[in-house]
């Protein structure tokens, strides 16, 4: 990838091209990338870093959204399930199937009202019993057998799903089992659509930390937030793709009223080995007291993924977790799972963040029964804003690229041009020339080893992180032996080809997105400071840039992420 600087030169000596998006996150990407596929050069602009909104802090499921037939939405869910199954094939370096469970505790309770939903007569949740639950999942083996990938669904009686894990509720009756999907690191994905958007249309353009502002006769105001320098664009066609902020944005461009809602939904990383035992790789998915759903996902060897919560907010920066929603989560786990010892103290790591959905009166009932659909707004141009919008609003991460083909497709009626690519079978970054079976993957690994001299066991965990990007970085490591004192897992050549080659401006960029590092929890002050050093040296901070870049990601580790013990 071209440096940010370059872009930028390039952007203030040659202009921008006619389509400006605004919104770097999983929907403006994949827009980006599909235009892209076309030829169609976009100049895509983030006032923050790439995928540091709404797409940095999602459930890490690429699901077909199981709990979106109780509401009736059918149609989303069979599109879910067709969107799930591509990314398992085009991102299958980081997209992995995942078995999941959910604990019943009675037969037939709100099988009239699950009913009552399914045909859009009640809006509010309630109870879901193993009747409606299998009913469900029989529907979801349905709608999933046009590609089918997964196996189908099972019911576990309570004895032998209590021998498997015996730190399951007593009044468990049943369980049932299916299969969706996870993804390891959703903002890097991000990251790679854009690298294959700007390979396949070199005249593409992604900027992050370039904020949209206000428009005035068809020119678009674009601030550097890095250097406070502004740039002035007049496009001919933009996409409103801010996510949480698209109302934000809709303002700036000359529009009034409200579009977008939305509610907070709260993650915890825990760690704790004993419960992962247990779930040998399963998912719990359970129905709280206030029928909600919620889950607990094994991250890794040391830490589960827990969560959530599905707060009312107007506010798309309210992205804090509250002390209450931290407490919600350990009360929703408890009954599920009553042996497991739940503390505060094993948390690592708190992920909270906004979901765009559409508007809707506070008086429409419960968070949850608002539609996780998508929609997009078409606003022809006037004589004040002499420029066409296309607004996205609501979308959810599974369905990133069918909203994007859908959103592409009304541009390219607009502009007079033919599709000439689809994106459903098109590889995601490092997922291109990656072997699938697993010891095709090991043999490409040990050859890998064999290139370049790095052990078999690093190149390992360099195919797990980046597929087949990890040649890269292993050629980059070849020869090197530096290593960090106070970080395992990463290395300073590593941090060092990030930096030069990922458009990073900040250390949060690599603490929070480019790298896992905060999630896992290895975020000690030291091992900050590490990494600081290498990032100073590739992108020439100073001293004091270089120190007050490490104090900044210290006070959002503590305040807005809960890490401890800095």
């Amino acid at each position: 990838m071209r440096t940010r600087s370059e872009l930028l030169t390039r952007l203030r000596a040659r202009g921008a091209p006619d389509i400006v998006i605004i919104g770097g996150g999983i929907n403006g990407v994949g827009i980006y990338r599909d235009l892209a596929a076309q030829g169609i050069p976009a100049l895509l602009v983030d006032a923050g870093d790439f995928s540091s909104g709404t797409s940095a802090a999602p459930s890490r499921l690429i699901h077909g959204g199981l709990r979106y037939l109780e509401t009736g939405e059918t149609a989303l869910v069979r599109e879910s399930l067709l969107e799930r199954d591509r990314l398992l094939h085009n991102a299958r370096h980081m997209v992995y199937p995942q078995p999941v469970w959910i604990p019943l505790k009675s037969y037939l309770a709100g099988s009239f009202d699950a009913a009552l939903r399914f045909f859009k007569l009640k809006k509010t949740p309630g109870r879901k019993g193993a009747l409606p639950v299998a009913l469900g999942l029989r529907f979801y083996d349905i709608f999933g057998r046009k590609t089918r990938v997964m196996p189908k669904h099972r019911i576990i009686s309570a004895a032998k799903a209590r021998a498997a894990m015996p730190s399951l509720a007593p009044d468990v009756i049943m369980v049932g089992e299916f299969h969706d999907a996870r993804i390891s690191h959703p903002e890097r994905l991000v990251l790679e659509l854009i690298a294959d958007a700007e390979a396949d249309c070199p005249d593409a353009m992604a900027l992050p930390y370039l904020a949209a502002g206000k428009q005035s006769g068809g020119t678009l105001t674009l601030t550097d937030r890095e250097r406070g320098e502004e740039i002035t664009v007049t496009p001919k066609i933009v996409v409103n793709a801010a996510g949480a902020w698209v109302d934000q944005v809709q303002s700036g461009l000359g529009f009034s009223g409200r579009l977008m809602g939305g509610t907070r939904g709260t993650h915890l990383v825990i760690g704790n080995p004993a419960l992962l035992a247990e779930l040998k790789g399963r998912m719990l998915y359970f129905e709280t007291k206030d029928f909600r759903a919620c889950l607990a996902l094994p991250l890794d060897a040391d830490h589960v993924y827990v969560g959530t919560t599905d707060i009312r907010t107007d506010d798309p920066d309210d992205t804090r977790y509250t002390e209450a929603e931290v407490d919600y989560i350990f009360d929703v786990l408890r009954p599920v799972l009553p042996k497991v010892l739940w503390r505060r103290e094993d948390v690592v790591f708190v992920m909270a963040g906004i979901r765009p959905l559409p508007f809707q009166d506070n008086k429409v009932g419960a968070a949850g029964a608002i539609s996780r659909d998508h929609r997009i707004d078409h606003f022809a141009r006037t004589t004040d804003r002499p420029f066409e919008t296309f607004t996205l609003v609501g979308g959810k991460w599974t369905t990133y690229r069918a909203l994007a083909e859908e959103a592409v497709d009304d541009v390219l009626k607009h502009l007079g041009k033919p599709r000439v690519k689809g994106t459903g079978d098109t590889p995601i970054g490092g997922a291109k020339d990656l072997p699938t079976p697993p010891s095709k993957r090991a043999e490409w690994t040990r050859a890998l080893a064999a290139e370049t001299g790095v052990s078999p066991a690093r190149c390992g965990d360099l195919v797990a992180r980046y597929g087949s990007g990890a040649q890269a970085f292993a050629k980059a490591e070849a020869g090197d032996n530096r290593r960090f004192e106070a970080l395992d897992g990463y290395t300073p050549a590593e941090i060092g080809l990030i930096c030069q080659t990922e458009r990073v401006s900040r250390l949060e960029d690599i603490v929070l997105r480019r790298t896992l590092m905060g999630f896992e929890g290895r975020t000690s002050r030291a091992a900050l400071e590490d990494v600081a050093a290498v990032a100073a040296d590739a992108l020439k901070w100073s001293d004091d840039r270089r120190d007050s870049e490490v104090q900044s990601v210290i006070s959002t580790l503590k305040d807005t992420h809960m890490v401890p013990g800095l």
